[in-house]
Order: C-alpha cells, then sequence, then structure tokens
C-alpha cells in the first residue's frame, strides 16, 4: 500500500470558515447544499477485496449507509498499470470478464454516489522487485527519472530505496502518454471528477538527466557551467547527516520544475474541457506547501507569493501556482494533532493555511488519514466544518479499525 510520508507545516496562521457547495459548483457560498464526503478505494491496498462483484457492492452500502456521497475509484497503481478496459495500457485484472471500472461506476450510481476517479500520473513501477512497465519495455530508456545523490547520478529504476519508479515529467513523450490515459477514460467512461495522484517529481533529488538539463538552460537563457553542483551539492550535517545546499541556480531551478507540473496540469484542464466538460479537476497533495518546491508541487494561488519568506522561492514561483485549473483541492493534513489554530502540527492550522494559499481559486477538501483511527472522529468534524468538504484516506484503515460508526457519528454532528 501506498504510504504518505509525515511531515509538518511550520508557517503563520490563517483561519477562515467557510461553506460550500459540492467540489466545483461554486467555490464559495452560503448555501447549505450537502457538502461532499470521499471514500477514497486505493487500487494497491484493497486489490484482493474489490477482486469480486459483491464485495465492491458490500463496501458500496457500507459507504453510502456511513454517510459519504463520493467514492474516489483508483484505477492506476505504482507499476504503471490500469483497473479499466484500455487498448493500449497493461490491465492489472487482464483475465477479468467484466470492466472493474465500469462496475463501480453503474453500481454507485445506483447508490446515489458521486464518482472520482484518480490516476497516479508519472509512476511506472517498483525499483524493490523490477516490476512494472518500466522494466518491460525498453521503450521507457531515458525517460525514468534521474536522480542526483551523494554518490552521483542513478536510474531511479535500480534505486531500491524508493517506493516507485517515477518518469521524468518533463520530457513531452512522457507528458503525452499520460495525457493518452487521461484521454481514454474521459472518452469511454462518464464520471464525476478526476482527481491527479503522483503528478509530481519524485522529489529534490530528480530529475537531472541530459534532457532536463537543456530545457532549464533553454529556459533562464544561459548554459549552466557546472551541472548539478551549481544547482545544489549534496553537504553532510554535525551528526554526519547529508543535506542539500543551495547554489547559484537553485531558486531557477525549483521555479522551472513547478512550471513543469503547472503546464501539465493546464493540458489535463484542456483535455477536459474538450472530452467531457463537466467532469471537475482535482488533485491530492500534502498540506505542507512550504516544502512541496522539492517535488514541484506548487498547488497555491498565483496571488499567495512566498518569496517574501523562503530563500528557495523566487518572485516569479507564483506564478507556478495550479490551483487556477482546479476545481478542488484535497488538502492532506496527514498529522497527529486535530486542534490547534496556532499550532503548525494541527489539522485545523493546516486547513487554516491551505485557505491563505489557495486564495478563491479552487474548493479546499480536508483530506485525513484513516490510519491515525483515534483522531478520525474529530478531524472529520474539523473537515466538515472548516474545510468544503471531507476526503477520508483509505477505506482499508475504516475496515481494518471498523471505523464506519465513527465516521457516521461524526459526519451527523458536523452536518446538524
Amino acid at each position: 500500500m501506498r504510504k504518505r510520508t509525515l511531515f509538518f507545516a511550520c508557517i503563520s496562521i490563517f483561519s477562515l470558515l467557510i461553506v460550500c457547495t459540492p467540489a466545483g459548483q461554486q467555490k464559495q457560498g452560503t448555501s447549505k447544499t450537502e457538502k461532499p464526503k470521499y471514500l477514497w478505494f486505493d487500487s494497491e491496498a484493497n486489490f484482493e477485496r474489490l477482486s469480486s462483484k459483491d464485495s465492491i457492492c458490500y463496501y458500496l452500502d457500507k459507504a453510502k449507509a456511513t454517510g459519504f456521497n463520493t467514492v474516489v475509484v483508483d484505477v492506476r497503481s505504482l507499476d504503471g498499470r490500469v483497473n479499466y478496459k484500455s487498448k493500449f495500457m497493461k490491465e492489472t485484472r487482464p483475465e477479468a470478464d467484466w470492466d472493474y471500472l465500469q462496475f463501480f461506476i453503474d453500481q454507485s450510481r445506483k447508490r446515489g454516489l458521486k464518482v472520482c476517479v484518480s490516476t497516479m500520473i508519472f509512476l511506472g513501477g517498483r525499483p524493490a522487485t523490477h516490476r512494472g512497465i518500466v522494466y518491460e519495455d525498453s521503450w521507457w530508456d531515458g525517460k525514468t527519472a534521474i536522480e542526483y545523490t551523494p554518490e552521483g547520478l542513478k536510474d531511479i529504476r535500480n534505486d531500491s530505496t524508493k517506493v516507485a519508479t517515477f518518469l521524468n515529467p518533463a520530457l513531452p513523450e512522457v507528458q503525452e502518454y499520460c495525457l493518452k490515459f487521461i484521454r481514454e477514460l474521459l472518452t469511454n467512461y462518464e464520471f464525476d471528477s478526476f482527481a491527479l495522484d503522483y503528478c509530481r517529481y519524485s522529489g529534490i533529488e530528480t530529475d537531472f538527466s541530459d534532457a532536463s538539463r537543456k530545457a532549464f538552460e533553454a529556459y533562464i537563457g544561459e548554459d549552466v557551467p557546472s551541472f548539478p553542483s551549481d544547482i545544489f551539492t549534496w553537504e553532510k550535517d554535525e551528526q554526519g547527516s547529508w543535506y542539500v545546499k543551495d547554489g547559484k541556480y537553485a531558486p531557477r531551478w525549483y521555479e522551472y520544475r513547478a512550471k513543469v507540473i503547472h503546464d501539465f496540469i493546464g493540458k489535463v484542464k484542456q483535455e477536459i474541457k474538450k472530452i467531457q466538460p463537466s467532469v471537475k479537476l482535482e488533485y491530492w497533495a500534502p498540506s505542507w506547501h512550504h516544502v512541496l518546491y522539492r517535488q514541484g508541487q506548487n498547488w497555491g494561488s498565483s496571488d499567495y507569493d512566498p518569496s517574501g519568506t523562503y530563500s528557495w522561492a523566487t518572485p516569479h514561483y507564483k506564478d507556478m501556482g495550479f490551483a487556477k485549473y482546479l476545481d478542488a483541492f484535497m488538502n492532506g493534513a496527514y498529522l497527529e494533532k486535530v486542534y490547534g489554530k496556532d499550532d503548525p502540527e494541527s489539522m485545523e492550522y493546516a486547513f487554516a493555511k491551505g485557505r491563505e494559499i489557495l486564495g478563491n481559486e479552487a474548493v479546499m477538501l480536508g483530506s485525513i488519514y484513516a490510519l491515525h483511527a483515534g483522531l478520525m472522529e474529530d478531524a472529520t468534524y474539523v473537515a466538515l466544518t472548516q474545510t468544503d468538504g471531507l476526503v477520508v484516506f483509505d477505506i482499508v484503515q475504516v475496515i481494518q479499525y471498523n471505523l464506519w460508526d465513527v465516521f457516521k457519528r461524526a459526519i451527523e454532528k458536523a452536518e446538524k
């Protein structure tokens, strides 16, 4: 199952309570229309559980009875395979005589549930086992991320410490490959919203390929004489741990990478408008915006300018904010405290800061991690009363810790 690493936000407080209609219907308002309440069905953790029609129906019934009104159906896994009928993608369940995604959609409709389809974007394999599409076809040679590590440059396909093999988002052929399966989904299925997951760089260490160097030099209009050390160098602290020391070109580099992700999301939005314009575009990311420049993720408003606070941000970094393309942002407050509007480690703080960063450019949904089972009642209440809706990741923990009644109680309390 995917693991989302916990970080803790360290930014100033900003509090705002908003009542809003479901994602994308209006960005701010005073309507008392029911807020969206998403339950996520992860493709990795629930593969066996959701391998039969009866099981899918059973858990959709549970979701509906608990008070959720939207399900997130994850249809592309870490290895790059898909859980739907595809003409060009390798399928996770090729032996199935029924369409997993279409069945999910049909059964959700029968229960009055909306459907959000989620795909992992720039992923294609598992380095630990060398399994996945990037290990099976030489076409992927030169298209996976090149890491700059303390030991030197390496292809992420050969880095067994990584959970997933990332592609290089800057390559036009990689972007076109991803847009192709997005077009296929939009053309062949009718659903309510589409969520981008892992639509980013793997981390600060990627991508340092020759292609990325040339693209960056073209972007800034000059040669980088010593690449990658002019971007940053790896240094050791007093405890012997490695850290990044920014070089001359680091802020422009972070700006460039954010632009790559910004521009790709803009392309996805265009495809949605052309093929199925009623579909809402959504995006999940952690709440700690101030460290996500390392992954090229500026999910904020173009009016939110971090350059006055952080040395890594140029004055143009704000222009790479992609909230303007989103109907809803899933603000992942995967934290271990619920309350404390002045506490950077609390969900309340994360949601308030998220609203400041997003401005009015996107609906904000409070996304919480059901692994923190003991927090779920309060976390659900805070998400539903202090954001525009609720996203619960993932159903596997809801089942494991038997949280159905907890969520039902919290939803009913919040909606009173």
